[in-house]
């Protein structure tokens, strides 16, 4: 099993519209990259660890696959319009992180 995270840093002046994130574009994501797609979370950060500190990202989307091979394989053919989607609720480029479940 592997996780994609699709992270969003909390940058100065970044905008980011989690209604039509939530109500669009990953109900998008999910119908596009099915049946591949084995499960997804959306976090919206809200503090850092110290009180009164803000979060280090403003969201956080976790995709699970059964592999690398299966996610590839199911974004590609999708990517253009997954990313091409991005302008439309945040002005914040993500980091895309690939990782192995170990537990």
């Amino acid at each position: 099993m592997i996780k994609v995270y699709v992270i969003y840093p909390n940058n100065p002046g970044g905008t980011f519209d989690m209604d039509y994130y939530l109500t669009k574009h990953m109900p998008m994501v999910g119908e596009r990259l099915k049946p591949a797609l084995k499960g997804m979370t959306v976090d919206n950060g809200i503090s850092g660890g110290q009180p009164g500190t803000e979060a280090a990202y403003r969201v956080i989307a976790t995709l699970l696959f059964d592999s690398v091979e299966a996610f590839q394989n199911a974004f590609i053919p999708h990517a253009a319009e997954i990313q091409g989607d991005i302008p439309r609720y945040t002005n914040i480029s993500p980091t895309i992180q690939i990782s192995e479940v170990k537990m």
